[in-house]
Formats: C-alpha cells, structure tokens, sequence
C-alpha cells in the first residue's frame, strides 16, 4: 500500500484503489496530492497482477477541486499556466494506467475533482453526485482548453458552457443522460456494485482492453495509427486462446500476453 498525505493506493485481488481521503475538507485537492495521485496511477502500470482500477472519495464526496488555499502563492500568470500543466500530468498519468479504471462517485465532484472523474474509464455515482465547474462565482480563474474540450465530448458544449456562465452543478440524472454516467447506484449498493463491476472486467481478455485503452489514448490526441496495436494483439496468446476456446465451445483462459 502507498500512501502519500491523503492520497491512499492499494492492491487486492487484482484491484487496484486510489482513495481521496480527506474528507474533512471534502477531498479538496492540494498540489502534494496531486503529485502523490500521479505516483500511485504510473506505480499500477509495474504490477502484471492488476486488472482494473478504482477512483474513490472518503466520506461524502469524490474530490471537490483544489484547495483554495494553494492559490495564495501565486504571483503571475505563468503561475496558473504551471498549476494547469500540474494538473495535466496527474491526468495523464491516469490516462495512462493499462488497465480499465472506474471513477466511484459519492457527492460532489468540482473543478479537478471533476477533471479526474472524467479520466477514467467507466462512472457510477450515487443520486446525490453532483459535476461542475463553478470557478466564475468563486475563484474567478478559469481550466485550461484542453479540458473545456474534454468535458464538451462528454457532457457537451451546451451543458459545459451552462457549468462556467452560469456556474450550475449538474445532477446525477443529467450526467447520466449524457452518457457521463454508466450508472446511477443508491448508496447501500454502490460497494457490491463496484465489486461486480471489477469481476465482471477482470474476467475479460487483458489485451483486448489494454489495446482499447491505447487506442482511446491515441485518439483522444488526434493519433489513429495503430498498426502496431492491432499486430501485437492479433499475435498474442490470449487471441489464438480466444479462438481455440470459442470453437471448442469452452470458457477461455486468459493470460494477458
């Protein structure tokens, strides 16, 4: 288990959890975290026994943006555009965990909070999950384009631009219309929903979704050469397996190689 502030990592039957824990303070984020939460993604991609990962909030929220008080420092505005990078490496570095990750959503999840909900794979919240960026009536700061154009892909620009002018929160239900939400859990299930859902892609061929990871990756950077995806998985273990299983008509057995 790593543990680095309030940022707790740990692995357990090939699941992989990141816990925002610092729920006194809603699970704001300060700059160590930030780092510590980009530590734990790139230390995932060293451990072969790992199938899918989980992003969680402690107590009654996902991650309710950046600690205020870290913006007390800043003198200019390279100052923003170096927190904005800041921010884009833990981003990356979640982007880039080999496996499916799955964002467990209990309250609100603002402003980065939002950003790291967003980087993963699959969404699941309670009723009461509530997203936005409210900055125009609070800091009166702004998010780097790049992530204006990644909340739009998901939530679309109507509701995006609805998040800054008006600095509305958007509820469960509208998240999940969207299509930013793959389900909507009350509050008593969400743990065996989460269990569920980690079985269910564990059990799925580990190349098949490693490939599907890199090639989203790509995409997301406008990059749509895969020829070496597509050559490694159809030379891998787990494809000739997958064939052999189907017309034996027995359950596969996966390698991951």
């Amino acid at each position: 288990m790593v543990r680095n502030r309030s940022i707790v990592a740990s692995v357990k039957d090939g699941v992989a959890s990141v816990v925002i824990d610092r729920p006194e303070a809603k699970n704001a984020m300060s700059f160590a975290m930030y780092d510590a939460l980009g530590a734990a993604c790139r230390s995932f991609n060293a451990d072969p026994t790992i199938r899918v990962a989980t992003f969680r909030g402690g107590g009654k929220a996902f991650a309710s943006g950046t600690d205020i008080s870290e913006f007390q420092t800043f003198r200019s505005g390279e100052d923003g555009v170096a927190y904005e990078d800041m921010i884009e490496a833990s981003l990356d570095a979640l982007t880039a965990i080999k496996v499916p990750t799955i964002a467990v959503i209990e309250g609100p999840a603002v402003g980065g909070g939002l950003m790291l909900a967003q980087a993963c794979d699959v969404r699941i919240a309670v009723p009461e999950a509530r997203f936005g960026i409210p900055v125009a009536r609070t800091l009166g700061n702004c998010i780097a384009t790049r992530n204006l154009v990644r909340l739009s892909g998901e939530f679309g620009a109507s509701r995006v631009r609805r998040m800054i002018y008006l600095a509305e929160l958007i509820d469960a239900e509208e998240a999940k219309s969207a299509g930013f939400l793959a389900k909507i859990v009350e509050a008593e299930k969400l743990d065996e929903t989460v269990a569920a859902l980690c079985r269910q892609i564990a059990a799925y061929a580990p190349v098949t979704l490693r490939t599907a990871k890199e090639q989203f990756r790509r995409f997301a950077r406008g990059v749509q050469d895969d020829r070496d995806l597509l050559e490694a998985c159809y030379a891998s273990a787990d494809f000739h397996e997958g064939v052999a299983a189907f017309m034996a008509k027995r359950a596969p057995r996966w390698q991951g190689a």
